[in-house]
């Protein structure tokens, strides 16, 4: 008989072990599902192109975004890595998959670009070396294939990893668009996550309550002659934490 919950990290754990082993996207062991996932590059995946995403290039051209030490996290192929270490940031990239971290390390290569990649659970920093404090955390996909419960943990790394006055930038399937509109408690009972968690702009904000509200809206939908990534499927969100932080 097992008496073996102390910690919040312990209760994560658990909660983590209620969904079948197949549908884990968001932890060490899912990494080779994500493996596979990347496994043919010439797969019509929207994001495997090689070009940064739009809103992002966006924040940057405006200025909403400088220059500093960036965390991309999630980072599959590493086009936002790339496009980030062109524009003079200091650049760590994470990923589950070594898979999608080689194809990214052959990019920055072909690139010439000077970006950190590390493989592992960004949630561990222990086992990926991320050290922090980072100007931008930078989430291209990553937050919506997280279960409910894991928020918790993506929270603790913000609060872990982003610096005094630094920001989050992230896209996330968009309610009504993509991704599983089922309320949390379902996806225990489903044990799955049904391909990812769609969003509205009132859950966003109640979840990053912390963090100070710079930009939330759709992605522009860009076409394939496009030279950035754009998706009107997702949600694309700027929040600032606190200078006093």
């Amino acid at each position: 008989m097992d008496r073996n919950i102390r910690t919040v990290d312990d209760v994560l754990r658990l909660l983590d072990g209620l969904f079948a082993p197949e549908a884990d996207r968001w932890t060490a062991g899912g990494a080779s599902w994500w493996d596979g996932f990347y496994a043919d590059r010439s797969k019509a995946v929207p994001f495997f192109v090689s070009k940064p995403d739009e809103n992002l290039v966006s924040s940057v051209e405006r200025g909403l975004v400088t220059p500093g030490r960036a965390l991309d996290l999630g980072c599959g192929p590493g086009r936002n890595s790339l496009y980030l270490a062109s524009r003079g940031f200091e650049v760590d990239a994470v990923d589950l998959s070594p898979a999608a971290i080689a194809w990214a390390e052959e990019r920055a290569r072909e690139a010439g670009a000077e970006v950190r990649f590390h493989c592992g659970d960004a949630f561990a920093p222990a086992a990926t070396g991320l050290a922090g404090p980072y100007d931008l955390i930078y989430d291209s996909g990553c937050f919506h294939h997280l279960p409910p419960h894991r928020r918790i943990s993506y929270l603790a790394l913000l609060d872990r990893a982003l610096a005094p006055g630094g920001q989050l930038a992230l896209t996330c399937f968009a309610a009504g668009a993509m991704g599983s509109e089922l309320p949390d408690e379902a996806f225990y009972r489903e044990a799955g996550l049904q391909g990812g968690l769609a969003y509205t702009p009132e859950s966003l904000r109640a979840i990053f309550a912390d963090l100070t509200e710079v930009e939330l809206r759709r992605m522009n939908d860009e076409d394939a002659e496009s030279p950035v990534f754009g998706e009107a499927f997702l949600w694309t969100a700027l929040f600032r934490r606190s200078a006093a932080s």
